[in-house]
């Protein structure tokens, strides 16, 4: 027999995100929700460009119907409010604005909760029973009951509603953190880094961390959603947003009296909570269930 080496060419090793990405696209209900997510995102970056209103603008047009009824005309696409204002600007201007609250708001709570679930994590035990303690006697409170309870307390506003959605939202990070951190410190890399001689602070930094974000970003992903409803819930109640700002809380709190007369100045903004609600759930269980997978 000929006697020639055989070269095999080395098969590539997808990284750890490209592994997630693979496992998340063939989910094909996730992927879905990913694309509405993703319209809904553009619709919020370019709504000062594909509104044809001023969101705030009144007019002698009260109550029009959408441009599919009968009466509907072609110049307000989902018709007008009470007080002639466009509905599609609204709507398209409140997502920007229900986005960013929220963004603002899960970046508050993750910092904090990541923060604070680290320290407990690596804090000795009577300092982690202390806190897990006090984080479950806040996660028994329904949530929306507890920000309801803090904007009464430091009194309405936007300012103030952020900040309380923010508070109910820190001890969800705290304990995925915290459960994170302890499920990776037994585990024989931190052993070995401990034996040569890391610190506290490198050791999180340099291997525990990078090991526990595919938990962490499915909880910014949970929060999210929490976070816009929440936010919604409030400004419905009359305790965030107040008009005429266009979130969407605030436009289906200005329109439940007309549900009767005019159901699409309900409709369409629960309909734009709902479908913005449920792409980031799904988005959300697609990536957990990658994340699973690919480790």
């Amino acid at each position: 027999m000929n006697n020639i080496p055989q070269f095999y060419q080395q098969r590539r090793i997808p990284s750890s995100a490209a592994r997630w990405w693979k496992n998340f696209t063939d989910n094909k209900l996730a992927t879905s929700a990913l694309l509405l997510l993703s319209l809904i995102i553009l619709i919020a970056i370019f709504s000062p460009f594909i509104a044809p209103y001023d969101p705030t603008l009144q007019s002698a047009d009260y109550l029009l119907p959408p441009s599919w009824y009968e009466d509907g005309t072609s110049a307000h696409i989902f018709g007008t409010d009470a007080l002639g204002r466009d509905l599609f600007s609204r709507l398209a201007h409140g997502a920007g604005l229900s986005l960013k609250l929220a963004t603002f708001v899960v970046a508050i709570a993750a910092s904090v909760g990541i923060f604070l679930g680290s320290l407990t994590a690596l804090s000795n035990q009577f300092v982690d029973q202390i806190t897990i303690r006090i984080m479950d006697l806040v996660l028994a409170l329904p949530s929306l009951l507890l920000a309801v309870v803090i904007v009464a307390i430091i009194g309405p506003g936007l300012p103030n509603a952020i900040y309380a959605v923010a508070i109910v939202l820190i001890p969800h990070f705290v304990l995925v953190t915290r459960s994170a951190i302890k499920n990776e410190v037994n585990k024989e890399y931190v052993t070995a880094m401990i034996l040569d001689g890391s610190g506290k602070i490198r050791l999180f930094c340099k291997s525990i961390f990078p090991n526990i974000l595919p938990p962490l970003i499915v909880q910014l992903t949970l929060a999210f959603s929490t976070a816009i409803l929440e936010i919604a819930a409030l400004g419905f109640l009359g305790l965030g947003a107040q008009a005429p700002h266009p979130e969407w809380g605030t436009i289906l709190s200005e329109s439940h009296n007309n549900i009767v007369n005019a159901p699409w100045t309900v409709t369409l903004p629960g309909l734009a909570i709902f479908f913005t609600l449920l792409s980031i759930n799904l988005v959300g269980d697609g990536l957990r269930d990658a994340m699973d997978l690919g480790n």
